[in-house]
């Protein structure tokens, strides 16, 4: 647990509490919901750290037990005990890496196509339906917030909400190019096609966060939902789209039920994409001080899904590879996540 830090950790805790007792602290409720946050972040994380701590020291005496009376029954409960902690102490590591500004608000994530038609729109779909399955898998929240049927099969869009703990702070690995290498479904000669999507990742912006908007950048339209049916059809024109002139960013909400939820939501998505766009512009900066240059075409993949000849999952970022690809699609995504995250944890003690 070297990224953990317990002292500076309690500290801090010790400091925020006495802000809970201070006058006029529960006044200021936008405030005091901000601190109370953090106690909770850190209360759990200190937790878990005695709870580790207090594990190992009981596996200590239940190996000189097993030393003094040769017990083979005490011996798996300590191989198994021993196991379990690696995978906790791991776990806390990666919480420890979960630090950035953002990372513990939910994840807003759009899917795009690449050029292709409708083999990448299946592609699409499939990589909606894996991060679906991830975030079930892991106590998270799904809400669908927009989404655009294919011509033919797949989608042609689909953005959605992932709430709960650190969304974010996981869904931030996936942020890039995906490539799929396959038979194709829907090449009548049988013949392996490779497809691209784009994923997309930006936090929710909570209510602590101040970004400023004139409505007069703002052009919105009202339509009705797009689909074929079911969860993606409404017969009123309570969809919303809004356009915000100066930077030609169109977000877009046609789930919920009223107009007025859609414009909310939407709303928030804004928020969060010019955000991104000025955390990025600042990035840009900083990348140009160090002499960084990065190639945003589409050929630079950050993962490849290959179905044939062979099976294999590869991360091109952390070289972090798997061989059951259908696993992955299923949503097993948290060995990739964690590997980005210890990549990109070394990569900015490097830069600190």
């Amino acid at each position: 647990m070297s990224h953990f830090d317990i002292e500076s950790k309690e500290k801090e805790l010790e400091s925020l509490e006495s802000k809970t007792t201070q006058e006029g602290f529960w006044n200021d409720t936008k405030n005091s919901s901000i601190i109370l946050k953090k106690i909770k972040t850190i209360k759990d994380k200190c937790s878990k750290y005695h709870a580790i701590k207090e594990n190992i020291s009981n596996l200590l005496e239940m190996t000189e037990l097993v030393l003094q009376e040769n017990d083979e029954n005490l011996a798996k409960d300590i191989i198994d005990g021993t196991i379990s902690i690696q995978k906790e102490i791991e776990n806390l590591e990666i919480e420890t890496l979960l630090s950035g500004k953002y990372d513990i608000n939910n994840a807003i994530v759009t899917i795009h196509p690449g050029a292709g038609g409708t083999e990448s729109q299946d592609w699409a779909e499939m990589l909606y339906r894996m991060y679906t399955r991830w975030a079930t898998a892991n106590g998270y929240e799904m809400q669908e917030l927009d989404y655009l049927e294919g011509d033919e099969a797949g989608l042609k869009s689909v953005t959605f909400l992932i709430s709960g703990d650190y969304a974010y702070g996981y869904m931030k690995a996936e942020k890039g190019v995906h490539r799929l290498v396959r038979i194709s479904p829907f090449d009548a000669g049988g013949r392996r096609h490779t497809s691209f999507a784009s994923v997309e990742v930006l936090p929710e912006i909570t209510e602590d966060i101040e970004i400023e908007i004139n409505p007069d950048d703002l052009r919105v339209d009202t339509y009705r939902a797009s689909g074929a049916g079911g969860q993606h059809i409404n017969k009123t024109s309570s969809a919303v789209r809004i356009t915000h002139i100066p930077t030609n960013t169109v977000v877009a909400c046609q789930t919920e039920r009223s107009q007025i939820q859609n414009r909310e939501t939407a709303m928030r998505m804004l928020k969060s994409k010019l955000l991104d766009m000025k955390e990025r512009e600042h990035k840009e900066t900083i990348n140009e001080l160090k002499g960084e240059q990065k190639d945003i075409a589409w050929g630079s993949q950050i993962r490849s899904y290959v179905f044939c000849p062979y099976t294999m999952v590869k991360d091109h970022r952390t070289n972090y590879e798997v061989g059951n690809v259908q696993a992955v699609m299923d949503g097993d995504l948290n060995d990739f996540m964690k590997e980005y995250l210890k990549k990109e944890g070394t990569t900015n003690e490097e830069f600190n």
